[in-house]
């Protein structure tokens, strides 16, 4: 049988980590977040100590990416952790949600802003709500709504899942491009804003007059997080390409260290240069934040440019999911019967090209599903339920498998997986309390946990259906 090869370099392996990371959401994320917190300070503390968690899951799920350096990432995790019922619900959800829909909203924002420069075309109201679907309990979908913005999404997806179907190298040549771009234009946006001298430092201290307290603040930090939790998601994406790094042992916990590090300080910088040109009520206010500072800065040039720097950041970043997360989909095809198709590797390209067909099919129709905000939501709460059960599994291996070889143990343990694993339980809850609140005062048209969650349930049958002889 093929085997996938052991080709990535470990400058490639950071350029995915980086560039699975930032995408769009330190471009979209801080407005709504100074909306809630009220405090341009608790917006950097909120960015600083949401990369911090994320660092620790990253570094707990490191341990069993050591111990297991195989393509699929979690799924191998989870098989040694939990068995083969929870790999595949893992496999399951990663295909049918947080995966797929993960790549389908990144490249959502690409076209998004794209949208900018091409005005792509719109059906009227009428025609948009004319077809809709209903889902019992959980909301009304759309397909054709922002049909033109849907249009280029798909033709991104599979734009790129063509080019990694042919070529692993060429796939990571671009990925590494792609990414050192993103930051150079990321840090010349921050240099180019602290140097116009047309900010003020005390914007840092200000806040807005009706700024949440109590427990109100509380239920503001933790939703806040969940959009700083969006902005950094995309760090396991290197535990799903193992299989294909040459020294996975060593360059997958050195990637996520050095990849997130980078990471954080990024987001640090970029919302102190918003913070510096805009007034904390302009903040809250701004529709397109980055934009908005682009423009204090540099005045009317400066809007387009971001826009252009948005379209470059989320290209580097649709790249980076469509290599990593096909991956996934092929470990579970070499495990399941009826996913077989996609456990193949390709005779010629040596790439696993049926996972990558098979994950652009459904992205695609996740496209046509929902909005940016059903998709990011959907796919957050789903991928951080797993994420919590991937840190807890590291206590369950420190048991089971007690002398086997750890080429790299946790640093803190037991306290940083396990504050991880807190942590994580406190947002699950608080996102679930937030989404049916949201449905029931009509600011949203489905509860967005809920629907990710019964995607994610298909998949019980589903496995004990497939393992029938």
């Amino acid at each position: 049988m093929q085997q996938l090869q052991r080709t990535l370099s470990l400058s490639s392996v950071v350029a995915i980590v980086i560039g699975g990371v930032i995408g769009s959401g330190i471009f979209m994320k801080p407005a709504i977040m100074t909306l809630q917190l009220g405090s341009p300070l608790l917006l950097i503390v909120v960015w600083m100590i949401a990369g911090i968690i994320t660092m620790f899951g990253a570094l707990t799920n490191a341990e069993a990416a050591a111990m297991f350096p195989e393509t699929g990432g979690q799924y191998v995790f989870f098989q040694k952790m939990y068995g083969d019922a929870f790999a595949f619900l893992y496999g399951w959800a990663a295909f049918a949600v947080f995966n797929t829909a993960g790549n389908a909203s990144i490249a959502y924002v690409c076209s998004q802003y794209a949208d900018y420069f091409f005005h792509l075309p719109t059906f009227s109201k009428t025609v948009e709500q004319s077809i809709h679907l209903h889902i019992p309990f959980i909301g009304d979908i759309f397909p054709l709504q922002q049909i033109g913005i849907k249009l280029l999404t798909v033709l991104l997806i599979v734009f790129f899942t063509i080019i990694n179907y042919r070529s692993m190298q060429m796939g990571a040549g671009i990925q590494r491009l792609l990414t050192a771009l993103k930051i150079i234009a990321i840090f010349l946006l921050i240099a180019g804003i602290f140097l116009s001298g047309k900010g003020n430092g005390h914007n840092l201290f200000d806040h807005l007059s009706n700024a949440p307290q109590g427990f109100s603040l509380l239920t503001a930090f933790m939703a806040a997080t969940a959009g700083a939790f969006w902005a950094y998601d995309g760090w396991n994406n290197i535990t799903f390409v193992a299989g294909e790094i040459k020294h996975p042992q060593k360059d997958i916990p050195k990637s996520l260290l050095i990849g997130l590090a980078v990471c954080i300080l990024t987001y640090v910088l970029v919302n102190l240069a918003f913070v510096y040109v805009l007034p904390v009520k302009q903040m809250a206010a701004s529709s397109f934040i980055a934009a908005d500072a682009a423009t204090a800065a540099w005045g009317t040039t400066g809007a387009a440019l971001i826009v252009l720097m948005v379209v470059l950041s989320t290209l580097g970043t649709t790249n980076a999911n469509v290599l990593s997360t096909s991956r996934v989909t092929y470990a579970m095809g070499t495990e399941n019967k009826w996913f077989a198709f996609a456990g193949k590797v390709h005779p010629r390209f040596q790439t696993p090209g049926n996972a990558l067909l098979l994950n652009a099919v459904w992205t695609v129709l996740l496209i046509f599903s929902g909005s940016f905000d059903t998709l990011t939501d959907m796919l957050i709460f789903v991928s951080w339920l797993f994420y919590g059960m991937s840190a807890f599994g590291i206590f369950i291996l420190r048991v089971k498998m007690k002398s086997a070889d750890r080429p790299y143990k946790v640093w803190g343990y037991p306290f940083v997986p396990a504050l991880f694993v807190l942590f994580t339980l406190v947002f699950l809850v608080s996102t679930v309390y937030t989404d049916v609140e949201n449905y029931r005062h009509g600011s949203a048209p489905i509860i967005n946990s809920l629907f990710g969650l019964l995607i994610t349930s298909v998949g019980i049958p589903v496995y004990y259906f497939s393992r029938r002889k």
